[in-house]
């Protein structure tokens, strides 16, 4: 009998130990609005493999600043030092638009550097901004060719926004500077990321959200309407998983 519950105890341990995967997100605040690396780690909670996240962000920061360490930006030294598994690079949002040979060029330069440190990219896919849709073609180009040229995965965010504005015209991922994810918009990009990372999207997704600060309080993130979880984790279904 002993000897029965030692095996089944271990069995069930092993049974809740879960894959880990350590990502590094570059970007600006596309990435850091809303705590989006915190959100897509919470809610890889519920799914097989967890996601442990680290963002290297500044407001507005091109890839060009991120690679010549401009503006106290430390990522090259986090990639080298940081034994990540995924970095996953988002450009300044009018790159792909109005400069996409310099986006292409440094998606290049960093997606062979993070190769030399032992980790994957990803391109992560960005939306164009809300009185412009038009560009949504030039970015999702710009962003696929050059994922074929490093043999690398694109996060199809924008792809997912422009989905559900053709699904719902007046549903609000926008802030009022028409640029930046609402609450809404960051909680769909979280579940196109885990969707993307993990291969997975939880069945039962919550609507509230919550972290703990450096002095151990609550802090919330986002509440999320019962009727935009589900549109949400249908359309990472349709964008990702089918």
């Amino acid at each position: 009998l002993f000897l029965i519950l030692c095996y089944s105890a271990t069995t069930c341990f092993a049974q809740e130990e879960k894959d880990t995967l350590n990502i590094l997100f570059v970007g600006n605040s596309y990435t850091y609005f809303n705590n989006l690396p915190q959100l897509v780690s919470i809610i890889s909670d519920s799914t097989k493999i967890k996601l442990v996240t680290k963002k290297s962000t500044i407001g507005g920061a091109r890839l060009s600043e991120h690679w010549f360490s401009e503006r106290n930006l430390k990522t090259k030294e986090m990639i080298k030092e940081g034994a990540f598994d995924i970095v996953v690079l988002q450009e300044y949002s009018m790159g792909a638009i109005d400069e996409p040979e310099n986006t292409k060029k440094y998606l290049k330069l960093f997606s062979d550097y993070i190769k030399e440190n032992n980790a994957r990219p990803y391109f992560y896919l960005t939306w164009a901004r809300e009185k412009a849709p038009q560009y949504q073609d030039t970015i999702n180009t710009v962003f696929m060719e050059s994922a074929a040229e490093n043999k690398t995965v694109v996060l199809p965010a924008g792809k997912a926004w422009a989905r559900a504005r053709d699904l719902r015209p007046t549903i609000e991922l926008y802030t009022s500077d028409g640029s930046h994810p609402s609450d809404l918009g960051t909680f769909l990009n979280a579940c196109i990321f885990v969707a993307t990372l993990t291969n997975e999207i939880p069945n039962q997704l919550n609507g509230y959200y919550q972290t703990m600060d450096a002095d151990g309080e609550s802090v919330e993130l986002m509440r999320v309407d019962a009727h935009d979880l589900t549109f949400c984790k249908k359309l990472a279904e349709e964008i990702v998983l089918d």
